[in-house]
C-alpha cells in the first residue's frame, strides 16, 4: 500500500474517483474486510436480483443533544399542559419507566408554538432559526426509549443496547459502505472535550476492526494531538514502515490477525491524517458569508464552538467522511448539557442559543451545495423530559422521560415538513405509531442502501447486527 496522500479529481486529496463503483470500492478496501461487508449490504429485493439496492444517501451528520430535549417545549405543543399547569397528575399518569409519581403536577411550555413553513409544521419559539427550516424536517414525536437513565439511553441511541459492549451507529456506517477517502477516518466525532454519560463506548466500534471506531476532534486548541508531524516527511516514511514491518510480521503469526491488521490500518490513516485533516478543518477557507450563517461571529463562547463543529462536520462530510457526530458544548460543569431537572428556562435557552442557529445553517449550506439529498441529517438526544414537575416555581424544570419524546431528521430522501406519530394531550407517553431507535437505526441504513438484517458480524458464536433482533424501516418517514 503506498503512504503518499492521494488526490481525485475533486481536489480533495484521498476521495475516491467517483467513477469507482461500490461493488467495486468494496472489493478492494483495505483493513482486512474487502467483501465481508458486501452480504450485508445486499437489500431483500436487491439481493434476489444479485445487485446492490442503489442508496439514497452516502452521509450522516448526527447532531447529539445529549441529556435529554424537553419534546414539549421545541416539537410537540401540548395546550392542555397550560390549561392544567398546576393540576396533579394523579395515578393514571404515573409512568414505570419515567421519573414520575401521582402527587407530580402539569407544567405547561414556557414557550409558544407556531405553524412554521408551507406544510405547518408546529416549532416553538426557542428555534427561531430551525423553525425556518421547517419544510426540511421529518419530525418523529413517537419516540419511546427503555430506562431513564443518560448512560444506558446514550448506550441505546449510539449502540442499540443499553449495555454497552457494541459497536457504535457510526462504526457500523463505516464498516458497512467503507471509506470513500484514504486519508481520513471513516467515522469522526467532533467532540468538546468531555465524554458523554456511558463512556467512550457511545463512540467505540466494540468486535468490529478498530479501523471503523471514531475519531475525536475537539472544538477548542489542536483538533487533534500530533496533527502536525514532529519529524520530515522522510523520516515519517520510515518509521511508518519499520512499524508495519514489524506488525506485518506479527501478524502472519498470530492465530487471529484481525486486531493487527486494524493497527495497521489505523497507523496508515494516522499518517495520511497529518497530510489531509489541517486543510480539511482551515475554517478561514470560508467565506465570511458563510462563517456568519452558522454562528462564528458569535458573543457566545459556546456558540462558536458549536459553530465550528458544525461547519467542520459539512467540510468532513465533503472531503468523504461518511459518518460524523457533533456533541454539545457544555456550559456549567454537566457533561449533559440539555438535563435540566431545574432551571429549564434559563438552560435550554442557552443550549438553544448554543446549538439551533448552526444545525438549521448546515441544513441550509447543504442545500445550498446541492449535498443535503445524499446526507442524512439527524437531531436527536437520548431522551425526552417529564411534562410535569415537582412544583412549578420560576426555577422548575422537568426530569427524564422515555415513553414519549421527539427527534428529527432531513436529507437523504426523508420526508419534510412533517411530524409523525403521536403522544397524549398532556406529551406523557405515545398513543400513535411508537417508535423505537431500531427502528430509526433501520430506516437510517435503509437510505444508505443497507438492510439492517443483513449486516452483520460473526462475533462469539452468532452473527450481530446493529439492531439486533428488533428494527423496522419506517416507510412513512420517506419521500
Amino acid at each position: 500500500m503506498t503512504l503518499s496522500p492521494k488526490r481525485s479529481a475533486t481536489g480533495c486529496p484521498g476521495r475516491s474517483s467517483a467513477a469507482l463503483s461500490r461493488r467495486g470500492f468494496l472489493s478492494g478496501s483495505s483493513a482486512g474486510f474487502g467483501m465481508l461487508a458486501l452480504s450485508g449490504l445486499l437489500g431483500s429485493s436487491a439481493g434476489a436480483a444479485g445487485g446492490l439496492r442503489p442508496p439514497r444517501a452516502r452521509n450522516v451528520i448526527f447532531c447529539f443533544m445529549d441529556g435529554g430535549p424537553s419534546h414539549v417545549d421545541l416539537f410537540d405543543p401540548k395546550p392542555m399542559l397550560k390549561a392544567h399547569e398546576g393540576t396533579k397528575i394523579g395515578e393514571t399518569n404515573v409512568s414505570k419507566r419515567s421519573q414520575s409519581d401521582a402527587n407530580r403536577v402539569w407544567f405547561g411550555s414556557p414557550w409558544s408554538f407556531h405553524r412554521r413553513g408551507q406544510s405547518g409544521l408546529w416549532v416553538s419559539d426557542l428555534f427561531p432559526r430551525i423553525a425556518e427550516v421547517a419544510d426540511e424536517l421529518c419530525v418523529v414525536r413517537s419516540m419511546v426509549g427503555e430506562l431513564p437513565l443518560h448512560g444506558q439511553q446514550n448506550l441505546l441511541l449510539h449502540t442499540g443496547r443499553i449495555i454497552g459492549s457494541a459497536p457504535s451507529f457510526g462504526a457500523w456506517v463505516s464498516y458497512g459502505l467503507g471509506k470513500e477517502n484514504d486519508n481520513l477516518p471513516g467515522y469522526v466525532v467532533l467532540n468538546n472535550d468531555w465524554v458523554p454519560n456511558g463512556g467512550l463506548e457511545n463512540f467505540g466500534s466494540a468486535y468490529l476492526p478498530a479501523s471503523h471506531q471514531a475519531t475525536l476532534l475537539r472544538a477548542a486548541g489542536t483538533p487533534v494531538d500530533n496533527i502536525v508531524a514532529a519529524d520530515p516527511d522522510p523520516i515519517q516514511r520510515r518509521k511508518l514502515a519499520l512499524l508495519g514491518a514489524q506488525d506485518r510480521r506479527f501478524a502472519a503469526a498470530a492465530s487471529d490477525a484481525a486486531a493487527i491488521e486494524a493497527l495497521i490500518a489505523n497507523d496508515e490513516t494516522a499518517f495520511r491524517m497529518q497530510a489531509t485533516v489541517p486543510d480539511v478543518l482551515d475554517l478561514g477557507r470560508e467565506p465570511e458569508y458563510v462563517r456568519t450563517l452558522y454562528g462564528l461571529d458569535s458573543a457566545d463562547e459556546h456558540q462558536r464552538l458549536y459553530a465550528t463543529q458544525a461547519l467542520r462536520a459539512r467540510r468532513l462530510i465533503e472531503s468523504g467522511v461518511r459518518f460524523v457526530e457533533i456533541t454539545c458544548p457544555s456550559f456549567d460543569g454537566n457533561n449533559s448539557p440539555w438535563d435540566q431537572h431545574g432551571q429549564i428556562v434559563q438552560n435550554h435557552a442557552k443550549n438553544a442559543l448554543v446549538t439551533e442557529q448552526s444545525v438549521a445553517a448546515l441544513i441550509v449550506d447543504l442545500k445550498a451545495r446541492g449535498l443535503l439529498d445524499e446526507t442524512i441529517v439527524v437531531w436527536a438526544g437520548e431522551m425526552g423530559r417529564t411534562p410535569h414537575t415537582p412544583a412549578v416555581t420560576p426555577g422548575c424544570g422537568r426530569d427524564h422521560h422515555v415513553d414519549g419524546y421527539s427527534i428529527f431528521l432531513a436529507g437523504g430522501g426523508f420526508r419534510g415538513g412533517m411530524a409523525y406519530g403521536e403522544t397524549d394531550d398532556f406529551g406523557n407517553s405515545v398513543v400513535a405509531g411508537a417508535v423505537d431507535i431500531h427502528d430509526i437505526h433501520a430506516t437510517i441504513l435503509h437510505q444508505l442502501g443497507v438492510d439492517h438484517e443483513r449486516l452483520t458480524f460473526r462475533h462469539g458464536g452468532r452473527d450481530h447486527r446493529l439492531t439486533d433482533v428488533h428494527g423496522r424501516v419506517i416507510h412513512a418517514l420517506l419521500g
